[in-house]
Order: structure tokens, then sequence, then C-alpha cells
């Protein structure tokens, strides 16, 4: 895979002050030689707050994310921004994924600074210095494959201009809005074929396909997911009969859809996908699944409503330190806002880890956090002492990650047999 060294180079970065919750006696070793001593993160020296991963858990939801895509037909681009781990990516690549899905342009510049050489755009990129850049890519590496969203006559314009003169014109999917009031997109056919029409004026742009994200469906269930999908499928199909695939060198049509609450509606509706003149690549973008969590995603997992086809394992858990108990009904850990996703739920306490020990936490809950603090209510039966580690199971992978530049990854025993770095 490209990009080979510079990941290995991840591993002769050093230890020190920048990275949460390491040892401090690692500090001046490399990665890899912390990741040699195999320590454990309950007794070699490891500081709370510490957000951990399950090597068996993520080894698990990849696997299986890997299955359900080849089962269903479907191209897998996970959606990045989730973990911006350049080492994840690599894993995701290795275990099928086409490409990868990514939202802005620094994170495309990390994605190629690592040699991933698919990149889905899910948004329409108006800058002229990132276009720019993305056209030099183009032009140096005739493997790089990017796509990215058009939503806008005026996008189009501005893409046009930006790209003038650049030798590989750019792939773009025309991005159907989910419906009034939804997030990104255009809301119209009519003026999705208006898109289109800009997008063939121009040199610098190809019309590759179509796509959206049915997440952003008003008041979504399934009926309303699967109408939406079936709209996404007739636009391809529309387009196609009206040649506007033809006649720019395609080998095939991109109709792309899917976050991680509605890839079985995106399965179902894909499978129906009708002959076109060219063969479609179904390119489904979840990306949460990664680490799965203990909340939202829990509750909205596709696998909830279709559990023959397997579940996924929440894969963080963040271990905080209990740092007062000042009253039988009250108690504070040392993990807060700066440490722990709470943009969609606040943490759960899943175990109390004392003197090697682990059991429930028991009549314990999260009602608040500071910045460096967690509000804890404890019932009569919470068993909880200054001292004690409190594992707390997390909602929300994207904001989870993104507070963490170096994240152990742990084995059930709590040995520790690698290290991810992100780039937020």
């Amino acid at each position: 895979m490209p990009g080979t060294e510079a990941l290995a180079r991840l591993a002769e970065d050093r230890v020190d002050h920048r990275f949460k919750g390491l040892p401090p006696d690692a500090d001046g070793l490399t990665v890899a030689e912390l990741t040699a001593q195999r320590r454990n993160l309950f007794t070699d020296g490891f500081t709370t707050p510490v957000l951990a991963l399950s090597a068996e858990s993520l080894e698990h939801n990849l696997a299986l994310m890997e299955t359900y895509a080849v089962r269903h037909g479907l191209a897998f681009a996970p959606h990045g921004k989730t973990t911006m781990a350049p080492q994840l990516f690599q894993r995701q690549i290795e275990r099928g994924a086409w490409g990868i899905t990514l939202a802005v342009p620094h994170q495309v510049r990390v994605a190629r600074a690592f040699g991933v050489q698919r990149v889905f755009l899910a948004n329409e990129l108006v800058d002229p210095a990132a276009l720019k850049w993305v056209a030099g890519e183009l032009a140096a590496d005739p493997g790089f494959r990017f796509v990215c969203y058009v939503d806008s006559v005026r996008g189009v314009e501005l893409m046009d201009a930006a790209l003038t003169g650049t030798p590989r014109p750019l792939d773009v999917v025309v991005e159907l809005a989910a419906g009034e009031g939804a997030r990104t997109g255009v809301r119209t056919e009519k003026e999705c074929a208006a898109v289109a029409d800009a997008v063939a004026a121009t040199g610098t742009l190809r019309l590759v396909g179509v796509a959206g994200y049915e997440g952003e469906v008003p008041g979504a269930d399934p009926e309303r997911v699967h109408a939406w999908l079936r709209r996404l499928v007739a636009l391809a199909v529309d387009f196609d009969r009206a040649g506007r695939f033809a006649g720019r060198g395609l080998d095939e049509i991109v109709v792309s859809a899917g976050g991680s609450a509605w890839f079985d509606a995106v399965a179902d509706v894909f499978a129906g996908i009708p002959e076109l003149s060219l063969p479609v690549l179904k390119l489904l973008r979840s990306g949460a699944y990664v680490s799965h969590d203990d909340g939202h995603y829990r509750k909205v997992t596709p696998f909830n409503r279709i559990p023959e086809e397997g579940a996924l394992e929440p894969a963080f858990r963040l271990w905080t330190q209990i740092v007062s108990r000042p009253s039988p009904d009250q108690a504070f850990a040392n993990a807060g806002k700066r440490d722990a996703a709470h943009d969609l739920d606040l943490p759960f306490p899943q175990v109390v880890r004392r003197g090697g020990v682990e059991r429930p936490a028991t009549g314990i809950e999260v009602t608040s956090l500071s910045d460096q603090h967690a509000w804890l209510a404890t019932a009569p039966e919470a068993d909880l002492e200054v001292g004690d580690w409190l594992g707390l199971g997390l909602s929300h992978p994207c904001t989870s990650f993104d507070k963490w530049q170096l994240i152990p990854v742990a084995q059930a025993d709590g040995t520790v047999v690698d290290y991810i770095r992100t780039f937020f």
C-alpha cells in the first residue's frame, strides 16, 4: 500500500508530554519501543484519564463490516472523519475498502500523506487553494481517484474557475438533498439537472454519478429513508437515460449513500438498482462502526434491525480515577469535557477497578461534566472509594477520537498491543 513509509514513521515518534495518559517513565521512547514493551494498561504506569480501544472489538468491527459490504454487493468507503487515524484507514483498505470518505480539505491532505489512493469527499469543494492542490495531486499521480459533491450551479462555476488549465478533470457527483430543511444538497430533481448541465458545460469537471446522505431525512424512519433512497436511484437512472454519463470516458457510474444508522436501507434499495449503461459502483460510506459506542450508535445501529447479520461491539472505554468522595451520594472522577465525548450523551459508568478486581459500576451515574471532572451521583449500593478506577462507556465515536492524539489499543487482559495516532 502506498504510504507504508509514512505509516512506519508514526512508530518512530517519541513519547512525551503531548500524549495524554501515557506512562511518564516512557518519555523518550519511540512509539515502537513502547509498543514492544506490551505494558499493562492498569499496572504499568498509565495515568488517568486514559482512553483505550479494545483490540478484540476493533478487529471484530472491521471484519463485520467487511463481510456485510461483500454480502450485499456494496463497495465501501468508510468515513475517515470519524477517526482521522491513518493506521485505521490502512486496516480498512486492507479489509477491502474501495477508499476513504472525508469531509474537508485538511482531512484529504492527511489521507494523501499516508498514501490513500481513493478519496470520496462528501462535500462540495469551492476553496480555490484546496481545488488547486487536489488538481496537483491528480496531475502528479495517475492512480489517484478523487470524487466530490456538487450541489449548486454557483459551486460548479467556482470550481471551474479555480481549475482552469488543469490537465485532469475532477470527478463530481450531484448531491441530492435529503429533503426540505435538511442539510446540504440540491432540493429538487429539476435543480439537479441544472447542476448536471452546468458540470457538462465545463472542461474541468466530469459528472460520474449521484450521492447523498439519508441520515438527514427529516423525521427519518424506515419508510421515509427508503423513499428518499429510491429518489436517489431514480435520479441516477434519469441521468443515465439522458446520456449525462456518456462520452466522458467513464467505466462506472457512482451511486453513493450510507451513514451509520441506515446502511441496511441502503443495501435494500441499492440491491434493486436496474442495469444502466455502465456498471454501477454502489458506494457505502458508514464510519462510526470502527469503534461503535455505548450510547447513540448502540441505539441506532441497523444491526438492531438485522441481528441475524451480526452485531457491532463498543470498542472505547475511558478510564478515570475517583479523586473526591465528598458525601455518600456524590463523587468526582478526574475526566471531563476535555477527555470524554458529551455532545450526544454523557458517559456511562460501566466498571469499577480496585486492587486488580473489576466489578460492575452499580449505582453510579454521570450527571454532569466540568472541564476536567465528571460529576457522579452514587446510590446507597455504590461501593466507590477515592483511588478507584472507573471505566466509562462513551457516546459518539467522532468526538471521542478527536480528543486524543495517541490511543492505546489494549487486549482484554489490559496488555497494550498498539497505539493509534489521530490527526484532527
